[in-house]
């Protein structure tokens, strides 16, 4: 039950608002020499283990006990390693025993008192402990200390360079290229539906691009810097890549606040890397997004004058206007704030084209809404002229988004095709957010939204200078407990007093209602009446619109940062504040009498609606305007609507 903001008629909503390649991280090194030694710790425990490791306990004899166990005839085998004995008794057991270094078994144990005949009745089998296997085990305790040593040793190096190798690489450009080649990134004008004077403006860039000798041969410069400015979603960037895709060059893309570091000197470095990058590419683009995040206006020196959003700054305009000539690289940037951008930046010779992309009117909006829909089947009975006329002031990224969900709609229910009703239900989804079928309200409350709503809707029928009213609805949607959507029947570019007094009434609508119906007033009305004090405010500082104050713009200038928090510039005094509080107070005052006085009216009507909302919840424009039929008011059509202008 309270209204969104007014602006270029986007969309009045009368609603009821309900009270509800990557970079290492800072210690990375010291992370990895524990990790290392943990590791290191870890292997050497488990390799002693290992080693220590035997088994079976293998029995130690003397030389003397094993000539003993010959002589008796217990003995079955011998297995000469070296200096070791293996020895395996006919009992199935077996012992080790030792020789004397550099002497002859046979000889040993004749010397021990067995004979050659008792001697030669054993098998005696000699394995020579030679090559890689035997040089491993043997020299594997130096070894491996050795190679873990190394491996850390290595492991750290590594690290070390490549915060060296980041250290020399922090100042280079971050830009992305796309290249001209590339098929599948590359967007033309044909993929950029509407803005015509845009693309008109911005195709002599294109001519230029091809074809220089033929604007150099005869004097002509063309503008070194283009400023897209709109509002968001307009398409400002996409419009910059098909410029560069027309035009079939190099596209440079970067963020204005990916210049800025917390270390001095980094952003300038960033901005020449960049400018040289586009140099050894020429002919090519240069878009930077978001420009005024480095381009605001440079401060009077207060806190030194090393700041690192004006050193970037200082450096965008010596390559953009310096000494060195820059025929072949055009600087293109977009931005929703140019008030806020740097006079240096504006002057000619920089950023002397300026670009205005304004949110499209019905025509340029069907035409978007054709270009999102190539991939999208379609049932028979969609009409995007409908749906274009629905959606007075969205962007083009909020016709993207509409497409999007009418989508998911159709996929959710498991239909194949998206049909009208999904994309009529989507614009309610992107304008207040989805329904909120949870949320059900007591019958007391449902009684106070549909009065509440009734009251807008009954406002915005009578009123002559309001919009006409397209849907009413008591279900719960995003914030909104309720809303009335009403919609101009043309996009109109200049808005009137007269319209903006009925908009205020219109919105008073609610609070009205409830106090006459209800002798009380709930939380609902609260965003109606920030809105429309707003906009009363607007029509005496911004707008001259107050007959008292008369023709003065008194609004600030956008005001200052004083720590952390907005502070207002006045540039009046405490009279001429204390006026327009006066003002404002005047107009709400008059407005509420208004809505007073047409509901008092028309309390039939009020009543008839009301009692159909608690009924249905939702009333389309068809039965709304057999409601005002039925009770004697004729709907607004458009001859209606240019009788009275």
């Amino acid at each position: 039950m309270s209204s969104p903001e007014i602006q270029n008629k986007k969309k009045v909503i009368i609603k009821r608002t309900n009270n509800d390649g990557k970079e290492p991280k800072d210690g990375s090194i010291v992370s990895y020499i524990v990790s290392t030694i943990l590791i290191f710790i870890v292997l050497s425990t488990l390799y002693s283990f290992i080693s220590n490791s035997s088994g079976t306990k293998i029995e130690q004899i003397p030389i003397s006990q094993l000539s003993s166990d010959i002589k008796s005839g217990l003995v079955k085998t011998i297995t000469v390693k070296g200096d070791s004995l293996d020895v395996e008794y006919k009992t199935g057991e077996t012992k080790n025993s030792k020789k004397e270094e550099g002497e002859a078994l046979l000889q040993t144990l004749v010397n021990y008192g067995a004979t050659k005949d008792q001697i030669a009745s054993i098998k005696i089998d000699i394995k020579n402990d030679t090559g890689f296997t035997y040089w491993l085990i043997n020299l594997s305790p130096i070894i491996f200390p050795i190679l873990f040593i190394a491996i850390f040793i290595w492991f750290l190096t590594r690290q070390v360079k490549g915060a060296g190798m980041q250290a020399l690489t922090f100042g280079q450009s971050k830009a992305r290229m796309i290249d001209p080649n590339d098929k599948s990134q590359r967007v033309t004008f044909k993929d950029v539906a509407g803005a015509k004077e845009a693309k008109e403006e911005l195709s002599e860039i294109v001519d230029f691009l091809r074809n220089p000798k033929k604007f150099l041969d005869i004097g002509a410069r063309i503008p070194k810097g283009i400023l897209l400015m709109g509002a968001p979603g307009t398409g400002k960037t996409l419009l910059a890549r098909a410029v560069a895709g027309e035009a079939g060059v190099a596209f440079f893309s970067i963020s204005g606040s990916e210049f800025v570091e917390m270390f001095v000197g980094v952003g300038a470095s960033r901005v020449r890397d960049l400018f040289l990058m586009a140099k050894k590419n020429s002919p090519a683009i240069i878009f930077v997004d978001e420009i005024d995040a480095v381009g605001r206006v440079r401060g009077a020196g207060l806190g030194g004058g090393n700041d690192e959003r004006e050193q970037t700054l200082n450096q965008i305009l010596v390559e953009m206007d310096g000494f060195e000539p820059n025929e072949k690289v055009i600087v293109m940037a977009a931005t929703n704030r140019p008030d806020v951008l740097d006079p240096a930046l504006l002057r000619p010779g920089r950023f002397d084209r300026r670009v205005t992309l304004d949110l499209p009117d019905r025509k340029d909006r069907e035409e978007i809404l054709q270009v999102h829909s190539t991939k999208k089947p379609f049932a028979e009975d969609v009409n995007l002229k409908v749906i274009a006329e629905r959606t007075p002031g969205f962007s083009g990224a909020d016709l993207y988004s509409l497409m999007n969900e009418g989508a998911i709609l159709a996929a959710r229910e498991n239909r194949l095709k998206v049909s009208q009703y999904d994309l009529i239900r989507s614009i309610e989804k992107v304008m207040l957010g989805p329904e909120r079928k949870s949320h059900i309200l007591s019958k007391k409350e449902k009684e106070i939204t549909a009065y509440h709503e009734a009251g807008h809707a009954v406002l915005a029928s009578i009123l002559p200078y309001a919009d006409p009213v397209h849907k009413i609805s008591i279900i719960a949607r995003g914030r909104a407990a309720g809303y009335v959507l009403h919609l101009p029947i043309e996009d109109t570019k200049l808005q009137s007093k007269k319209e903006f007094l009925d908009d205020i009434a219109v919105s008073l609508g609610g609070y009205v209602t409830e106090k006459m119906m209800f002798d009380d007033v709930t939380t609902g009305p609260s965003n109606d009446l920030q809105v429309s004090t707003a906009l009363a405010r607007d029509m005496v500082t911004k707008y001259g619109m107050s007959d008292m104050l008369g023709p003065v713009a008194l609004e600030g200038t956008g005001g200052k940062a004083l720590f952390g928090r907005g502070v207002e510039e006045k540039e009046f005094s405490e009279k001429v504040g204390s006026d327009i509080d006066a003002e404002v107070s005047r107009i709400m005052l008059e407005a509420r009498q208004k809505a007073e006085k047409y509901i008092t009216e028309n309390r039939k009507l009020l009543d008839a609606i009301a009692k159909r909302l608690m009924e249905v919840e939702t009333i389309e424009r068809a039965e709304f305007e057999t409601i005002l039929v039925a009770n004697g008011i004729t709907p607004k059509k458009k001859l209606d609507i240019e009788h009275q202008a």
